[in-house]
């Protein structure tokens, strides 16, 4: 009694489905990093002790809204920035660098710094995240480092710091961030090398990247 073979696949037939499961998982990681989730890697000490050079971060592209392609508006928006939300974004003054640092302040805020204490409306905020490295005190006019404003978030805009209060450049020297330029909210460690020792650092793998309500 004869069997009959199942017919073998052409080498050709082969090479293709190898070509269309790679493009295919191209693609779907192009939308993801497009739309869904972004990483992103920490070059500076601005946000220390939040975060340290070398982490390596995800951050969700869709809460604060889904872009439309070759059009700025945005679609299923789940929420606008926060007060203490730490969110990536295009620097204003060169679009082509992203910078990472925590809201402040939201449209109609007034924001204000007096010796190094951050007031929004007129009341302190509770700052845990915060740390300040230097114990000079720059003078308002001299430097607006450690006393700036008051000034008003303009509509659409936001005022963001870097918890590294002394060594961050942010809205106090450069301005508002307009929402249109904010790419997503931070939300986790998923990988972190010290420069240093050349070692992964363990523990801050997996570490979620709170944001720090301000009400």
């Amino acid at each position: 009694m004869s069997q009959t073979r199942a017919p073998r696949k052409s080498a050709k037939r082969i090479l293709w489905e190898y070509v269309e499961a790679i493009a295919t998982a191209l693609i779907l990681a192009l939308i993801i990093r497009a739309y869904v989730v972004q990483a992103f890697k920490i070059p500076s000490g601005s946000m220390i002790p939040t975060l340290q050079i070398g982490d390596h971060i995800l951050v969700n592209k869709f809460i604060y809204g889904t872009r439309i392609p070759f059009d700025k508006n945005r679609v299923l928006e789940f929420e606008k920035p926060q007060g203490g939300d730490v969110i990536v974004f295009k620097y204003p003054k060169d679009p082509s660098r992203d910078f990472i640092k925590r809201v402040i302040g939201v449209p109609g805020d007034v924001v204000e710094e007096k010796d190094k204490v951050v007031y929004v409306n007129g009341k302190p905020l509770k700052e845990p995240y915060a740390q300040h490295v230097e114990n000079d005190m720059k003078p308002a006019g001299y430097d607006p480092r450690d006393n700036f404003g008051p000034v008003i978030v303009p509509r659409g805009s936001y005022f963001v710091m870097g918890d590294n209060r002394d060594e961050s450049y942010d809205s106090r020297y450069w301005g508002f961030v307009p929402f249109d330029d904010i790419k997503g909210k931070a939300f986790i460690i998923y990988w972190s090398w010290n420069g240093d020792s050349h070692l992964p650092r363990v523990t801050r793998m997996g570490k979620i990247i709170h944001s720090v309500r301000m009400d």
